[in-house]
């Protein structure tokens, strides 16, 4: 199978196929734990090094897998990076693993990581199966702090508050209030919230790619005329 190149995979991945706008995978997540930037950033984050990992584990070992077992060996695999980054958050941020809470091991579930790892990785070399990952999960990461960011800025009138839970001490000032004594918008931080958000980001994207797509129809060329000779009795040749 021919590698595609890698202007077209970050297509893909950031924009045309990204996982959460286009292809509406790993919804639970996306939905669960995005009501702000900081808990959106740190399953973003862990949901990269897992997509990257695992995509670069199950394209060294395709040649390996027997077909009938294929499907539970990448289980397997996805299964051990996400205990790994578990682990890891345990002992360096744990109280925003409190936070997050069921939706780390629920990595394992992701549909973004597995369809990737079936339908990708075990197709293509290491080099170009690990480039997918990073710019699948950089995809769906973004979607999930837009989303996070968007439904903070809105339920509590701040963006960033809680980041020192991610970065440590030097993030505790990191927070921007947009609105003093905000009053607080219950709806933009509850699930309903998040429903309605991702709608109009997805109607936002829609939109544009319609103005793109209509752009690039006005952008072509005209078709030449071609002139035609005509006689002086009226005739045309």
């Amino acid at each position: 199978m021919s590698n595609p190149s890698y202007a077209e995979l970050s297509i893909n991945g950031l924009w045309k196929n990204n996982p959460a706008l286009v292809q509406l995978l790993g919804l639970c997540p996306l939905l669960g734990v995005s009501n702000s930037a900081v808990n959106a950033l740190g399953l973003g984050i862990a949901t990269i090094m897992v997509l990257v990992c695992s995509n670069l584990a199950v394209s060294l070992v395709r040649g390996v897998v027997n077909t009938a077992v294929r499907l539970p060996a990448f289980v397997m695999i996805i299964a051990a990076l996400t205990t790994c980054i578990e682990l890891l958050m345990q002992a360096y941020t744990y109280e925003l693993f409190q936070i997050l809470g069921i939706f780390i091991p629920l990595i394992t579930t992701n549909c973004v990581i597995l369809g990737r790892a079936d339908g990708f990785a075990a197709k293509h070399n290491p080099v170009i199966a690990t480039y997918d990952g990073l710019v699948m999960g950089v995809g769906f990461a973004f979607v999930l702090v837009l989303l996070g960011g968007a439904r903070e800025v809105l339920g509590t009138g701040a963006l960033f508050a809680n980041m020192h839970l991610l970065f440590g001490e030097i993030a505790r000032d990191w927070q921007i209030t947009f609105v003093q004594d905000y009053k607080g918008f219950l709806l933009a931080i509850l699930p309903p919230g998040a429903f309605i958000v991702l709608g109009l980001i997805i109607a936002l994207k829609n939109r544009i790619d319609q103005q793109l797509a209509a752009r690039k129809v006005h952008a072509q060329p005209a078709a030449p005329v071609t002139s035609r000779r005509v006689r002086t009795t009226g005739a045309v040749d």
